[in-house]
């Protein structure tokens, strides 16, 4: 594999000329010009943010989607958002799938009252319901809602459909609250980042070892960090559908914007197959295209590959991981270390049985593996074998009914079982700790998205630890069949069958709530007891007073970190009741210290002096009069702040920025932010998204800042911003910096978060 540290010119869709001095003379000697910026809109990715672009300036974009989609762990926020912000009725299609509450099995009653809150909002508001264990959210949006040059806007961040022709992205839901809403989804320009294919891959290799060869050589370097992966090249042709389907999804884990493919014949008889041949464009970059930068693989240089324990970008062949077992295993055990901040002892070391690595538990589900082609390779491995009565266990996750349906009639689930595996309903559960959760020190290997730390459903704060290795279906079946033992599928000598896929959309048609886009309103929206309205939150003060109430040096802080998933997830329609969770597994005291510091602001919104209410903040105040003495109550603002060296890789979840916002957050202070996403919803949620130079930090957790002014700060377009460091009775200068922020995104920081920007309008 190779990234280029140029930009580069596609010529025809096959020769790659990188653009150095000798790049004129070789598109001259090929009858083109190297005009780069009209060759820069020669990507399909150009051409479709042009096709949905509202601004008239190709340089800062207005999209509008075509469709949105979301799941029953973030559509209930976004609907009671987009209620209380004036939502009359959803003005473009919106579908509601029911994929990660499905087991209705924590807290009583409130998941399944989510999804009838969601059922009649369907009705109300004009929409689509998914029941649960119909489909998981992507794959019911790959069969019924993709299409050639559209766009598609999701509140889950593996929101990605461009292997079938269509720019999807996945953000926070305040963003799904502006398109529902009428407004526009705001970005400059991204760059564009080809990917580009060449050769076939070897027989046993799958689709999660290319994408997992791919983020291990990019995350780290930031390659793509809010581009767009554009996917050419001749190997392309030699892969499957479901094959560009599985490496697509996983580009979220790159920490890309999206991903868009060219189109060929077998994506026309994918929507064929799926009865909407009529979605189906072609999509092919100009004939002379630029890119800024070039990802070049041989794809059958790809290995079976694993993503040891704790991030989809720590990659091994499974060969090398095989060969330099006890390395690679100690290496893990450092990593853990930071990632786990030494608050549990964690090893694999007693995993290892004669010289070989044994796992308690596999599994192959979700958006990522639970495609037909995926399970169809795994049940030919397995066929006729045994998974063993011992500690290993084997569970299959359809995507969605219509593939389990064939599944059954090709006699794949009847394959599988028989071996002693388990086949389940769709679900997305295995992917974010709300199923199929190991024993404690349990090792499990996925084919699903991530392998975050307690990503599986473990509870590092009771003591507990498991974790996850990402592998492709085809070497969980091996290592299935060698009864738990690591096993690379290209180990096996196996004839796949490769069966033919046939759609039958009935079952949708009898189970799918489709308002066809008329919208009822006198339908009563139903609430549970759960279901609560997000909490009045205060406008931008003047001056600001924060508290460090959390420090975070790890190299990345994952959402997970910030607001588990798992059994947490049930909560997400109460934003109190879930603001508890914050940062559970990270920092246990944080929830205590922001609530304790929130009880100043809460005396200033009712104009009674915060020192009463928060006795610490006297010496703050008093050293803050020795240089601003006009500073009281009236123009002031008080609240907590957490620092982080780069936040927010890993899901949309807006809960991640909302729960800090709840508990009295006013912003958060980071040396960069790891997704744009993250960035997003801290100012949807009206934070302020601070930067600092990485190094010897001026402050410390626990330290009281003061930022005088903010409120000009931002109405100025200030990117350098004076702040002080208030301690022993001193102001301590230091610069806090924010990249650029749009006119929306400054006046929802100045109104205090998005449902307050929309209401004053």
């Amino acid at each position: 594999m190779k990234l280029y540290d140029t930009g580069v010119y596609l010529v025809n869709g096959e020769q790659l000329i990188p653009d150095d001095a000798k790049a004129q003379g070789a598109l001259t000697q090929l009858g083109k010009k190297a005009d780069k910026k009209a060759a820069a809109e020669g990507t399909m990715a150009y051409h479709i943010l042009n096709a949905h672009n509202t601004s008239g300036n190709m340089e800062q974009l207005q999209i509008k989607f075509d469709k949105l989609t979301s799941h029953d762990i973030t559509y209930v926020g976004i609907i009671q958002t987009a209620r209380a912000s004036g939502l009359e009725k959803f003005p473009i299609p919106y579908v509601l799938t029911n994929c990660h509450n499905s087991l209705c099995a924590v807290g009583g009653t409130i998941n399944e009252d989510d999804h009838m809150f969601g059922l009649s909002c369907a009705k109300r508001y004009g929409g689509m319901y998914v029941p649960p264990h119909q489909a998981v959210i992507h794959q019911f949006a790959r069969e019924m809602l993709a299409g050639g040059g559209k766009m598609i806007l999701g509140s889950d961040s593996h929101t990605r459909y461009g292997a079938l022709g269509t720019m999807a992205m996945g953000e926070g839901g305040p963003e799904l609250v502006k398109q529902l809403l009428g407004k526009t989804y705001d970005i400059n320009m991204p760059g564009v980042i080809a990917v580009y294919m060449t050769g076939k891959p070897r027989v046993g290799v799958g689709p999660q070892d290319i994408a997992l060869a791919i983020i291990g050589e990019v995350f780290a370097k930031g390659y793509v960090k809010n581009k767009v992966m554009e996917f050419v090249g001749p190997g392309i042709a030699n892969l499957s559908v479901d094959f560009r389907i599985g490496v697509d999804v996983m580009t979220t884990e790159t920490t890309c914007l999206s991903s868009i493919w060219q189109c060929d014949e077998k994506v026309e008889e994918f929507y064929e197959i799926h009865g909407r041949k009529e979605d189906y464009a072609p999509l092919q970059p100009e004939d002379v295209a630029y890119y800024d930068g070039c990802i070049e693989i041989d794809l059958s240089t790809i290995r079976p590959m694993i993503a040891m324990p704790f991030h989809p970008s720590n990659v091994y062949t499974i060969d090398e991981l095989k060969h330099n077992l006890m390395d690679i295993l100690d290496d893990v055990e450092k990593r853990a270390k930071v990632s786990l901040d030494g608050q549990v002892d964690f090893t694999l070391k007693d995993k290892v049985r004669n010289g070989q690595l044994y796992v308690d538990q596999g599994i192959i589900a979700g958006c990522a593996g639970g495609g037909f082609e995926n399970i169809c390779d795994a049940a030919d491995i397995l066929r006729g074998s045994s998974i063993g009565a011992d500690d290993f266990t084997l569970s299959v996750y359809p995507a969605s009914t219509p593939i389990y349906m064939e599944l059954v009639k090709n006699g794949a689930v009847a394959d599988l079982m028989a071996t002693g595996a388990i086949v389940k309903t769709a679900f997305c559960g295995p992917c974010f700790g709300a199923g199929d959760t190991p024993s404690n020190n349990g090792f499990s290997i996925r084919h699903s998205t991530r392998n975050f730390p307690n990503r599986e459903g473990s509870k590092l704060q009771n003591g507990q630890i498991a974790s996850v290795a990402l592998m492709d279906a085809r070497s969980i079946a091996a290592t299935a069949a060698n009864k738990g033992f690591l096993t690379g599928a290209d180990e096996l000598d196996v004839t796949y069958s490769k069966p033919k896929y046939f759609f039958n959309g009935e079952i949708y048609k009898n189970r799918v709530f489709d308002s066809k886009g008329v919208a009822d309103p006198q339908q009563e929206v139903k609430f549970g007891p759960n279901i609560k309205d997000w909490p009045a939150m205060s406008a931008l003060p003047q001056n600001m007073i924060l508290k460090v109430v959390s420090e975070i040096h790890d190299p990345v802080t994952t959402t997970d970190e910030l607001i588990p998933s798992g059994e947490t997830s049930s909560y997400r329609s109460n934003p109190l009741a879930l603001a508890e969770f914050a940062l559970s597994r990270k920092d246990p005291a944080y929830v205590g210290r922001a609530k304790e510091v929130q009880k100043a602001q809460k005396a200033i919104e009712m104009d009674q002096c915060p020192k009463d209410a928060l006795p610490e903040i006297k010496p703050v105040m008093d050293a803050i009069h020795t240089k601003y003495p006009d500073v009281d109550r009236h123009n002031l603002g008080i609240g907590s702040t957490i620092f982080a060296v780069k936040p927010g890789d890993g899901s949309a979840r807006e809960q991640a920025a909302s729960c800090q916002k709840v508990l009295g957050g006013w912003a958060n202070i980071a040396n960069e932010y790891a997704t744009k996403r993250y960035r997003s919803n801290l100012i949807n949620w009206g934070m302020l998204p601070f930067l600092i130079p990485s190094g010897d930090l001026p402050f410390q957790n626990g330290d009281y800042l003061f930022i005088p002014d903010i409120a000009a700060a931002i109405s100025e377009k200030k990117t350098s911003i004076p702040a002080y460091v208030v301690k022993d009775g001193q102001l301590k200068e230091f610069e806090l910096t924010m990249d650029e922020l749009t006119d929306d995104e400054r006046t929802i920081i100045e109104d205090g978060c998005l449902i307050n920007f929309y209401r004053n309008k």
